[in-house]
């Protein structure tokens, strides 16, 4: 059987905006309500008072095969060196 594809299709559309609305909020509302309550146990606030919160930082030396960049200040691995008779700046940076 051929098929018209110039007629306007109705599949699946929803054409009263009062159907719509009733649809919409009776199904998403449960789900956003629970995500944002899961979501927010985790939350800091700006300002909040952290003094009795600890940070441990595990911070590793500097190793011989590394260098610090001079100009964006990164680490990088002796390979990235621009030059080796100059200041340690990078091959990025060196452009």
């Amino acid at each position: 059987m051929a098929k018209d594809f110039d007629t306007p299709r109705n599949d699946g559309i929803i054409d009263n905006l009062e159907e719509l609305n009733t649809r919409s909020t009776s199904k998403s509302t449960l789900a956003i309500d629970m995500d944002e309550s899961e979501a927010a146990e985790g939350l800091e606030l700006p300002g909040a008072d952290l003094s009795g919160e600890e940070l441990t930082i595990h911070v590793l030396p500097q190793l011989d095969s590394e260098f610090v960049c001079t100009v964006c200040f990164l680490v990088h691995h002796r390979s990235q060196l621009a030059d080796a008779n100059s200041a340690p700046v990078c091959r990025d940076c060196d452009v």
